[in-house]
C-alpha cells in the first residue's frame, strides 16, 4: 500500500513538492485546504504522515502551526527546506494587460509584493493555496485572473506563465516539518536536532538560565519562538529548536530542563536537514 501523506494544498503546491522530495514519489496525497484539516487527517489515521510549513526566510514563523503541533501531541519526525519560486500564471492567450485580479495564498502575496506594486490597478485576493488558485482558473476558465504558484502548477493545469520568478527576494526558502501521530524512533547516532516546548517562571533571568544550560550541554540554539499561554494571561511558552553533535549531550540537557522549566515537552527528535 502507498504511504498516505497529508499536505496543505493540492497537487502542484509547494507542500506536494516537499512530500515527494522527502518521502518519495510513490505516495498517495491527502489534500487539505487548511493546516487544521491536515492535523485532523494525521490524527484520525486517514494519512500516515503530514507535511506542514513552519517558517519562511522572509515572512518568518507560521505561528499558529506551533500550537497545532503542541496541542494535538503530534510528533515532528523530520524537516525539509524548499527554495520558493513564485510565478504569475494565466489562461493560455491572456496577457498582463488583461489581468485585473491576482489570487494566491497570503504568504505568496507577501513574498511578491515588490513585483505587484508595479501594477496598482490589480486587485489582490487571498486564497487557501497557490496551486488551488491555478486549478480554479483552468476549471472555471477565469479570464482576467492570474494565480501566483509554482511552475509545476502551470504544467499540471495548462496555464501560461507570463511573469516568472516574481518573488521579491530570490533566495527565499521555507522550512517544512514532517509529522506523524506516533514518534518515529531513529537510531540515536542519526539524531542531531530536536524541537522543544517549555514554560519558564516569572523570575528574573529564568530564560537566560535555561539557555545557559543548553549552551553548557553543547547545544546550538537555531530557533526560539515565544507564544502566549492562552489559559494564563501574560505567561509565555517557548518553542525552541536545537542542534547537537552527540545525543548524550541532548539527553543531559533534557533531564535538566525537565527540572528547571514547566510543562517541558520534546516535540520531535530528527535529522538536521541543513547539516552536510
Amino acid at each position: 500500500m502507498k504511504l498516505k501523506v497529508a499536505i496543505q494544498g493540492i497537487k502542484g503546491s509547494n507542500h506536494h513538492q516537499v512530500a515527494t522530495e522527502f518521502l518519495g514519489k510513490d505516495i498517495e496525497l491527502v489534500e487539505c485546504l487548511s493546516f487544521d484539516k491536515l492535523i485532523d487527517r494525521v490524527l484520525d489515521g486517514t494519512a500516515d504522515k503530514g507535511v506542514m510549513a513552519i517558517e519562511n526566510s522572509i515572512a518568518g514563523s507560521i505561528i499558529p502551526n506551533y500550537n497545532l503541533v503542541y496541542h494535538n501531541n503530534i510528533h515532528i519526525i523530520g524537516e525539509h527546506y524548499l527554495s520558493i519560486h513564485h510565478n504569475l500564471m494565466v489562461l493560455k492567450g491572456q496577457t498582463m494587460e488583461q489581468i485585473k485580479e491576482v489570487r494566491t495564498h497570503p504568504m505568496a502575496l507577501l513574498q511578491c509584493m515588490e513585483f505587484l506594486k508595479q501594477y496598482p490597478q490589480l486587485k489582490l485576493v487571498e486564497d487557501v493555496d497557490t496551486a488551488e488558485t491555478a486549478r480554479q482558473i483552468q476549471e472555471k476558465q477565469l479570464k482576467h485572473v492570474a494565480a501566483i504558484a509554482p511552475t509545476v502548477a502551470a504544467e499540471l493545469y495548462g496555464l501560461d506563465i507570463i511573469a516568472p520568478e516574481i518573488q521579491t527576494i530570490k533566495n527565499n526558502a521555507t522550512r517544512f516539518i514532517i509529522l506523524k501521530k506516533q514518534n518515529k524512533v531513529l537510531p540515536k547516532e542519526e539524531i542531531n536536532k530536536a524541537s522543544l516546548r517549555f514554560i519558564t517562571d516569572h523570575k528574573r533571568g529564568s530564560l537566560a538560565t535555561v539557555l545557559n544550560v543548553m549552551s553548557d550541554c553543547n547545544m546550538n540554539l537555531t530557533k526560539i519562538q515565544s507564544l502566549p499561554v492562552i489559559e494564563t494571561p501574560w505567561k509565555y511558552a517557548f518553542f525552541v529548536d536545537v542542534t547537537f553533535e552527540k545525543y548524550d549531550h541532548f539527553s543531559k540537557a533534557k533531564s535538566l530542563l525537565e527540572i528547571m522549566s514547566e510543562d517541558f515537552r520534546v516535540l520531535g527528535e530528527y535529522k538536521n536537514a541543513l547539516k552536510g
